[in-house]
């Protein structure tokens, strides 16, 4: 693709931006909060006291698949996989708090109501550790996309000719992910959740129709269950990924499995998204997830007091980072999107991109060169960020209405690494979490000398392969 091709996306992105912006700030349109006023607070509790599960029974509260993940990988459960107490869970209740997500690797519940003084009052139970605002609904908010038409067929704009791989072969030949590909090596037996916010039409549209879904769960609280009714940003992350559709689109993982999860609330902007996640996250734990395709990240929220700061970017401040940065030590990997910050004010990796243990991927255009809005390192204390990057600017994508469309962002450059970690992990399957972390940074475009721009790169998964089975036959 042309330079100036891709300096038009950009341009034109930015337009549709400022138009939306525009709308929003002039007030048109906007609704009622659905169920009127609440607030949620996150409460964290001291200890674990009162909990009828055990470490010696983990398959009372973890499926065989996930104790298996761990097993192979040789890692150990502690207390931070036993569940949150019911003893306390049912005394929060008891006071009229409704418990709407629970951490037990955070030992912490988000509560619920419409009396803030009775939330509030949860900080003087023995029990209770500290007690946090972390959401007040507003007085009204802009009305969301609800689910709309789509093609029957799958629609291209572009109408030239196209191999196997068709609308996806240049975002997965940026990769050199064609090889594995062609070994056989195409997600098979690897479970990924994809979190997002939305996958409008995905259970509809023929053009998944060979999507493997394992399930779908919705974690914001106060909304509805289907997933896929409300927004196309994760059915545009997912097609990445699991587009198995030959001479058309092809995405980097096709063969396997998916869990679809929304953790994200598009109707706010608040800290309560983050408990939305680790929620998704410990769920994905539970049920054998390999890994999690995450196109989300936080700073700045509707309440300004609430936002991070640069020093925040610790990988161990904020809830969100503090489960991401255990996730690799639970036998997964996250790959998570840094963010679309690098022309604004704030130019730095969002929450929980700051994380230890994870591939945080930043987004390059067709030339191989860093997208001006990709999110860039380092963290606060000093570790390299993004871990690596991909097609991003513009990504090939589905989109809800059926189209395929190329879109911007990191969001679109991170499921793209994800499929490909799949593929790699299927082939190497002896490899820990961490291991396979490290192998896709070294086999990346800039190892030699990472920045805090293009951080290792972009990463060969050939290259990837051979050090991966090279390592294992010894």
């Amino acid at each position: 693709m042309k330079r100036t091709h891709y300096k038009l996306y950009i341009i034109v992105a930015l337009l549709l931006i400022s138009t939306t912006m525009l709308a929003y700030s002039s007030g048109v349109g906007l609704i009622s909060y659905p169920g009127g006023k609440c607030y949620m607070f996150r409460v964290t509790l001291k200890d674990k006291n009162g909990t009828p599960f055990s470490l010696d029974k983990p398959d009372r509260f973890l499926s065989k698949a996930s104790i298996l993940r761990r097993e192979r990988q040789g890692l150990k459960l502690d207390s931070t996989d036993l569940p949150v107490s019911p003893v306390y869970l049912q005394q929060i209740k008891k006071r009229g708090c409704k418990v709407v997500a629970i951490s037990k690797w955070n030992n912490s519940v988000l509560v619920r109501g419409d009396n803030r003084q009775t939330l509030e009052d949860l900080k003087v139970l023995s029990f209770v550790k500290d007690s946090k605002l972390v959401f007040v609904s507003p007085d009204s908010i802009r009305p969301f996309s609800q689910r709309v038409h789509y093609n029957s067929e799958l629609q291209t704009l572009d109408s030239s000719a196209h191999d196997y791989y068709g609308m996806g072969k240049e975002q997965i030949e940026n990769l050199n992910g064609r090889k594995l590909h062609n070994l056989g090596f195409m997600g098979q037996g690897i479970t990924i959740a994809v979190l997002d916010a939305g996958f409008m039409n995905v259970d509809k549209m023929p053009a998944f129709k060979n999507l493997s879904l394992k399930g779908t769960r919705n974690f914001v609280a106060g909304s509805k269950d289907d997933v896929f009714k409300e927004m196309d940003h994760g059915t545009k992350t997912l097609s990445t990924i699991a587009m198995n559709q030959p001479t058309l689109f092809v995405g980097t993982a096709p063969k396997a499995d998916f869990w679809l999860l929304r953790t994200e609330d598009y109707l706010t902007e608040s800290p309560a998204e983050e408990d939305y996640w680790i929620a998704a996250v410990e769920f994905s734990d539970s049920v054998g997830v390999d890994i999690i395709s995450s196109s989300l990240g936080y700073h700045g929220f509707d309440d300004k007091t609430l936002n991070y700061c640069y020093s925040d970017l610790n990988g161990k401040t904020a809830a969100i980072s503090q489960v991401a940065s255990r996730l690799a030590d639970k036998g997964m990997i996250l790959v998570n999107s840094a963010g679309n910050d690098g022309m604004g004010t704030w130019k730095k990796v969002n929450v929980p991109a700051d994380a230890y243990n994870i591939l945080t991927v930043g987004a390059v255009s067709p030339d191989k060169i860093n997208a001006p809005f990709s999110s860039i390192g380092p963290t606060a204390d000093g570790r390299i960020k993004p871990d690596v990057m991909a097609y991003g600017c513009p990504t090939n994508v589905v989109s809800g209405r059926g189209y395929i469309i190329p879109d911007n962002g990191t969001s679109f450059a991170c499921p793209l690494i994800a499929g490909m970690v799949a593929c790699l992990w299927q082939a190497a399957p002896n490899k820990s979490a961490s291991e396979i972390i490290s192998i896709v940074r070294q086999a990346g475009s800039n190892c030699q000398s990472p920045d805090n721009i293009m951080g290792y790169g972009i990463p060969d998964f050939w290259l990837a392969y051979q050090a991966a089975t090279r390592y294992s036959e010894k």
